[in-house]
């Protein structure tokens, strides 16, 4: 049997990134799937089911890559699992912080925290 290599992070699946032709008309569709807003801006928006799992919308240009993001639920948790991939952390205009890293197949995981300031907006 395989041993099993130490965890690169720690997290659970919190929402998945995927591109959209039209911003406005996909929100509209995935508030009628049951979704709702969360945030939205021109750029980007994310939607939420009533379970917590999210959905966000990149539309064409934005500055957000594809991905599957995954929570961890403290900051130090962040910054550590940061400094083992190497990579910068970034607070966001929502105020989540995260990084993004490789995941499989050298597609993008964003690994992100939510602080308890997270969705009182400030500049990006």
């Amino acid at each position: 049997m395989q041993e099993r290599a130490e965890a690169r992070f720690n997290g659970v699946m919190d929402h998945i990134a995927v591109n959209s032709e039209d911003l406005q008309r996909d929100v509209r569709e995935y508030e009628r799937m049951g979704f709702r807003v969360e945030t939205l801006y021109e750029d980007w928006a994310m939607l939420r089911d009533e379970r917590g799992f999210g959905i966000a919308l990149l539309p064409q240009g934005s500055k957000h890559p594809p991905h599957l993001g995954l929570r961890v639920e403290t900051r130090e948790a962040l910054d550590e699992a940061a400094a083992r991939e190497g990579r910068p952390v970034k607070e966001h205009r929502d105020r989540s912080v995260s990084f993004y890293t490789k995941g499989v197949s050298g597609h993008a995981v964003e690994v992100i925290y939510y602080p308890p300031e997270y969705g009182q907006e400030q500049s990006e």
